[in-house]
């Protein structure tokens, strides 16, 4: 599987960004996908997850309220809408996929999944 993110860029405190990620290749519509960020000089930590037939989302609570997952399997898009943005909202964002088949259970952690895209900069001016 194949995954390409995209749609960061520079946005003011308060402004919205929708991320994308695309699938290629696998079968998209057995996976959960997740969203993970990584700020300079911090671990890599999970944003929100959903899982292979969207009707289970999941959010950190640092997001909760503001950023909405959602996919579209027929196209083997995901999406991450953020409203709200606030300056500790910058870090390369990865979208990510779980290959478990089916799985009952949205991951929340990165060693749960098993793809992983190449990431998009999102940078929240003060």
């Amino acid at each position: 599987v194949q995954l390409q993110a995209f749609g960061g860029g520079l946005v003011q405190t308060g402004g919205s960004l929708r991320l994308s990620c695309a699938a290629s290749g696998g079968t998209f519509t057995i996976y959960d996908m997740g969203w993970f960020r990584q700020a300079p000089g911090k671990d890599r930590e999970f944003v929100a997850a959903i899982n292979w037939s969207g009707g289970s989302t999941v959010y950190t609570d640092s997001v909760k309220g503001r950023v909405t997952i959602s996919r579209d399997n027929a196209k083997k898009t995901v999406a991450l809408q953020m409203n709200s943005l606030k300056p500790e909202d910058t870090a390369v964002y990865y979208c990510a996929a779980d290959n478990t088949k089916y799985s009952t259970r949205v991951g929340v952690s990165s060693y749960e999944y098993d793809y992983w895209g190449q990431g998009t900069l999102v940078t929240v001016s003060q």
